[in-house]
Order: structure tokens, then C-alpha cells, then sequence
């Protein structure tokens, strides 16, 4: 095994490997996913329902809670209201 990346971090070794944005990006779509799924259950809401409030179709709410697809930031904002939340965004 190769000692190359030994002692330094996984943000280095995705930034030596070119994906470092790629992968934070998908990493944040994850935790985004998984905060709206846990919210809807936690409200006690339904794939169904979610649509029905949404007024749009049970697709468009498996998009919203699959991480692999790219959704807006105002269907974001219109699920997180959904369920009692909002979103927000910073540069850092």
C-alpha cells in the first residue's frame, strides 16, 4: 500500500484528485435529501401528500429526496416550507 496520502486529510486528497467540488456538491445534496426526508417523517407526511402540497407529481418528490438528481433551490424552498422549515444558503 502506498504511503502517499498518509497523514493528510480527505479534503487534500480530493483536491490532488480534481474532485473535491464534485464531491462536496454531492455530499451536501445528501444531507439536503436526508433533512427533508426526516423532516416529512417527522410531520408525518407522505411521498403522496408532499406531492399533493406541493401541487406537482410523486416524480417530482423522488427527485427532491434522491441526492443523484438536480433540483432548483425554489423547489427546495417550497418542500422546506412544506415541512416547517427553510433554507438557506452561505459563502464560506
Amino acid at each position: 500500500m502506498s504511503k502517499k496520502h498518509m497523514g493528510s486529510s480527505i479534503d487534500d486528497f480530493l483536491k490532488e484528485e480534481g474532485i473535491f467540488e464534485e464531491a462536496q456538491a454531492q455530499a451536501i445534496k445528501e444531507v439536503v435529501a436526508w433533512q427533508l426526508a426526516e423532516a416529512m417523517n417527522r410531520e408525518k407526511i407522505s411521498k403522496n401528500k408532499m406531492a399533493t402540497l406541493l401541487k406537482t407529481s410523486r416524480t417530482q418528490v423522488d427527485r427532491l429526496l434522491n441526492a443523484k438528481d438536480d433540483i432548483t433551490l425554489k423547489s427546495l424552498q417550497r418542500a422546506a416550507a412544506v415541512v416547517g422549515r427553510r433554507v438557506t444558503i452561505e459563502l464560506v
